[in-house]
C-alpha cells in the first residue's frame, strides 16, 4: 500500500471516529483474503490443503481508547456499528458480522492478553462472502491490531486456533483451520501445503513470469451453505465411525486409504461412501499438486485440480451450475492448465492456473461466456501470491 492510499484511509477514520490528540496514533492493519488452489473440505477431516493467500485484502485502521470500549466500523455496512467492553464477557450479538471481531477479542481475554479499548475501520477490497475467506481475514486484521496496539504478539499457530475459535464459537461456523492459518501465516510469493492435524507446513514458490492464478466469481451465494457445510462434516464423522469398526486406530477421513474404505463399501450408504470417497482421494490429489509445482510440473498439477472439481461435483456435492460453467469455460482457453471450484462451494469462485500470456484471453472468455449464458457478469481477478496479516504501519 501507498503512502496516498494510507492516508486516504486514514481520512475516512477520522470521518467516522473523529479527530484524536496528537499524541495517539492511529495504525494501519491489512489481513489477506486466499484461495485454496487444490484441497476441499479435507481441513476438518485433518487431512491436507493448499492455500495461497491473495491480493484483495482486508484493512483495519485502528487506535487505542482511553476507555475500555472496542467500537468498529465497516465500508462494506456503513450504517452498522459493533461496540462492546473488553473489560465484561464479550457476548455474541448484533450486527452479525461483529461476531468475528467479538470472538476474537474474547480469546485473546482467555489466552491473557490485557486489550485496550479500540476505534477501528474495517476496510475492503476483498468481496464478503465470496468463498475467500473475508472472515478470516476480519478476524486476522481485529487480532492483529488489537495485539500491536497493547505490544504484545501471539505465534501464528496459536492465532490462527484462536480466531478459529472465534469462528465455531461466536459466528457458529464450524470451519477447519485452513483460511486462518494461512491468512496468518503466508510467505509471498510461496503457496502453502498446510497438515491440518499437526499444522506442519511445506511452502511452495510460485513464479510470476511462468503462473498466474485467476479467480472467477459466479456472484452466486446459496441460502443453505452453511447448513449443507455441517450436513457434510456429520457424514464424514458418520463414514470414520462406521469404518472404525474394522479399524479401530483410525482417527479421521485422514488415516484411511483407498482400499480400506472400498472394503468397507457395504458398511456404508451410497452418499457417506462418495463423501469418504471424495475426502480420500483429495488428500492423495493435494500432495501430489504442491510436488508437481515443486518440479514445476504444471500439465500434471492442472490435471489434479480438473479431477479435484469433478469429485466436489458428483462426489461431494457442493458444486452448482455455474460453477461447473466456469471450469468448463475456462479448460477451453490455451494455456490454462487446470481449474477447479474453490472454497465451501454452491456458489462463490473458481480458481484456475494460467500461463501469463493467456490471462487476457482467458478473463475475456469468462466474462462475455459467463454473461451470455446467465445474464450477469461475474467478477475475475487475477493475482500472485502475498504475505500473511500484517501491521503495514
Amino acid at each position: 500500500m501507498d503512502q496516498e492510499a494510507n492516508q486516504r484511509l486514514r481520512e475516512r477514520f477520522t470521518q467516522v471516529f473523529g479527530a484524536a490528540s496528537p499524541e495517539v496514533r492511529t495504525h494501519i492493519v491489512r489481513a489477506p483474503g486466499r484461495v485454496n488452489l487444490i484441497g476441499e473440505h479435507t481441513d476438518y477431516n485433518e487431512g491436507l490443503v493448499f492455500p495461497m493467500a491473495i491480493e484483495p485484502q482486508i484493512t483495519m485502521v485502528c487506535r487505542t481508547r482511553s476507555d475500555d470500549l472496542v467500537k468498529i466500523a465497516s465500508t462494506v455496512f456503513p450504517n452498522e456499528f459493533v461496540e462492546f467492553s473488553v473489560q465484561k464477557k464479550v457476548e455474541r450479538g448484533k450486527p452479525p458480522w461483529g461476531n468475528y471481531v467479538r470472538g476474537v477479542a474474547a480469546g485473546l481475554i482467555a489466552a491473557g492478553i490485557p486489550l485496550s479499548g479500540m476505534d477501528a475501520l474495517v476496510c475492503n477490497t476483498l468481496s464478503v462472502g465470496g468463498g475467500l475467506a473475508s472472515s478470516a481475514a476480519l478476524e486476522l486484521a481485529a487480532a492483529r491490531a488489537m495485539l500491536f496496539l497493547v505490544g504484545l504478539s501471539i505465534g501464528p499457530d496459536r492465532l490462527a486456533l484462536i480466531c478459529q475459535k472465534a469462528e465455531h464459537d461466536y459466528a457458529q461456523v464450524p470451519v477447519g483451520i485452513m483460511d486462518q492459518m494461512i491468512v496468518c501465516a503466508a510467505r509471498s510469493g510461496h503457496a502453502m501445503l498446510l497438515d491440518c492435524r499437526d499444522l506442519s507446513k511445506q511452502f511452495v514458490a510460485l513464479d510470476p513470469n511462468e503462473l498466474r492464478i485467476v479467480v472467477a466469481n459466479t456472484m452466486v451465494k446459496h441460502d443453505l451453505v452453511g447448513g449443507e457445510y455441517a450436513m457434510r462434516r456429520r457424514q464424514c464423522e458418520e463414514g470414520v465411525a462406521v469404518l472404525r469398526r474394522r479399524h479401530a486406530d483410525l482417527k479421521a477421513l485422514r488415516d484411511v486409504t483407498m482400499p480400506q474404505l472400498d472394503a468397507s463399501r457395504s458398511d456404508l450408504s451410497e452418499v457417506v461412501f462418495r463423501r469418504c470417497r471424495h475426502v480420500i482421494s483429495e488428500n492423495g490429489r493435494t500432495a501430489a499438486m504442491a510436488q508437481n509445482l515443486k518440479e514445476q510440473q504444471y500439465d500434471d498439477a492442472g490435471e489434479l485440480m480438473v479431477q479435484s472439481h469433478n469429485s466436489l461435483r458428483d462426489d461431494y456435492e457442493v458444486s452448482c451450475p455455474e460453477l461447473d460453467f466456469l471450469v468448463d469455460k475456462a479448460m477451453q482457453v490455451k494455456s490454462v492448465y487446470g481449474a477447479r471450484m474453490t472454497g465451501g462451494g454452491f456458489g462463490g469462485c473458481i480458481v484456475a492456473m494460467v500461463q501469463p500470456r493467456s490471462v487476457d484471453a482467458l478473463c475475456e472468455h469468462l466474462h462475455k461466456t459467463y454473461t451470455e449464458k446467465f445474464g450477469r457478469q461475474p467478477s475475475v481477478l487475477v493475482t500472485t501470491a502475498t504475505a500473511g496479516a500484517t501491521v503495514v504501519e
